[in-house]
């Protein structure tokens, strides 16, 4: 099952999360960001509307990207993130350092 789409590249990328992403899928959920970001490196804004599940391995997995775009100066954003991810986020801090709207 895709889990990451690129939906627009213009201003910055916008990739649309699908489904769940867990353990078992987050190294490829890494390396499908990482391979759209390096070939166009802009901010991203996550569009979380249809991410119904991540656990804890995601988070560190979001860490990764986080830290990534920030060595070139870029950030992202989590849009449309459903309450109970939301929560993961701040239970661990997260919302402190990214941008979740």
């Amino acid at each position: 099952m895709q889990n990451v789409k690129l939906i627009s590249a213009e201003e910055k990328l916008v990739i649309a999360l699908y489904g769940e992403i867990d353990s078992a899928i987050s190294e490829d959920f890494y390396a499908q960001v990482i391979a759209i970001y390096n070939h166009d490196k802009k901010d991203i804004q996550f569009d979380c509307s249809a991410l119904t599940f991540i656990d804890s391995t995601t988070l560190g997995t979001f860490v990764k990207i986080f830290k990534h775009l920030k060595q070139d100066g870029h950030t992202f954003v989590l849009k449309n993130v459903q309450q109970r991810i939301k929560k993961l986020f701040q239970i661990c801090a997260l919302d402190t350092i990214m941008e979740i709207d």
